[in-house]
């Protein structure tokens, strides 16, 4: 058996690299992802509406207001995952997925050698006119009334197929409980917001400034 203690098989390079990856799939993504859907939320008073409407009435069918959520509320939150959904569609966090071809690829005319690494843009799919219609509106509504096979072909936040991230679902049940939590015990307002940018990880340069109250019973 290699000892391990001696051998350095990670190299500072490597171990930079395997840092970054974990602090923007644990943090950087989730964050941004939640700041993005605050403020499409609060820039769209019937959205917000819904989706706190939707989380009321599932604490009113608790025996125990105030318990924690469980898998079979999470599943009864339709709304709030096409707010995700939408949130994560017009955010496209990461600039793209990275994959490399196994044999040459014939695409439009141009032949992509095997070997070579290819960056998908996602924001490609995402903002997509023919796929999305008004690609650049924030339209949680879409998913429900028109979640086509294109749609969800077309739809790649957290990767596709056999390397589509294993925290997907993850990330959608953390982000689901903190609007739960927000839009059941909280109210809020914004006070200002930078811009959205990317550079090259998506951004709102400035921020999103909210003021946060308690709700009243």
């Amino acid at each position: 058996m290699t000892d391990m203690s001696r051998e350095k098989f990670l190299t500072e390079d490597s171990v930079a690299k395997l840092l970054f990856g974990l602090l923007f799939v644990s943090f950087d993504s989730l964050s941004t992802t939640l700041t993005l859907a605050l403020m499409f939320l609060v820039e769209n008073p019937k959205a917000l509406l819904e989706i706190t409407d939707e989380h009321e009435i599932i604490i009113k069918q608790r025996e125990v207001s105030d318990s924690s959520i469980t898998w079979e509320e999470y599943k009864s939150m339709p709304f709030t995952l096409h707010v995700i959904h939408e949130s994560l569609r017009l955010g496209n966090i990461s600039p793209g997925l990275l994959r490399r071809t196994k044999s040459d690829v014939e695409w439009n005319g141009y032949t992509i050698p095997a070997g070579w690494g290819v960056l998908i843009s996602t924001s490609a799919f995402h903002l997509d006119p023919e796929t999305y219609n008004d690609p650049t509106t924030f339209n949680p509504w879409r998913w429900k009334d028109g979640e086509s096979d294109a749609m969800l072909k077309n739809f790649m936040p957290f990767g596709w197929g056999m390397k589509q991230c294993a925290g997907a679902e993850y990330a959608r049940v953390f982000a689901a409980t903190f609007l739960h939590v927000l839009v059941t015990k909280y109210r809020y307002i914004k006070v200002r917001r930078g811009e959205i940018r990317r550079n090259p990880i998506l951004d709102l340069g400035e921020g999103l400034h909210i003021e946060v109250m308690k709700k009243q019973n």
